[in-house]
């Protein structure tokens, strides 16, 4: 299962909203190779579902990921953070053992 947080949510649906999304659209999260610790986070708005990917409903919102990211992502919780120290959308990935300090790639 891959998991949303409140915050998150919240502003996935700000802007949704803000970008007059259909239905239809979800949120994709992926992992590519790159970044400075080996994996990359990718997360955007898509509605063009494959049929072998992974998804999951939290929060009323739907995340989808592809067969090979999931691998990676499995109990990991899209959330959401602003502020002066603010990192955006981030990943809280209990599955990498190491992390950038940007917090947008991480190793296992």
């Amino acid at each position: 299962m891959i998991y949303i947080s409140d915050k998150a949510k919240e502003r996935v649906l700000k802007m949704w909203e803000d970008d007059h999304l259909s239905e239809d659209h979800f949120v994709r999260v992926s992992v590519t190779s790159g970044g400075c610790s080996g994996l990359t986070y990718n997360m955007k708005f898509d509605n063009a579902q494959q049929p072998t990917d992974e998804v999951f409903v939290d929060k009323d919102v739907k995340l989808v990921v592809d067969p090979k990211s999931i691998l990676y992502l499995l109990g990991t919780t899209l959330d959401f953070s602003e502020g002066l120290e603010g990192k955006g959308f981030y990943f809280n990935n209990p599955n990498a053992s190491r992390t950038c300090s940007c917090g947008e790639s991480f190793s296992l």
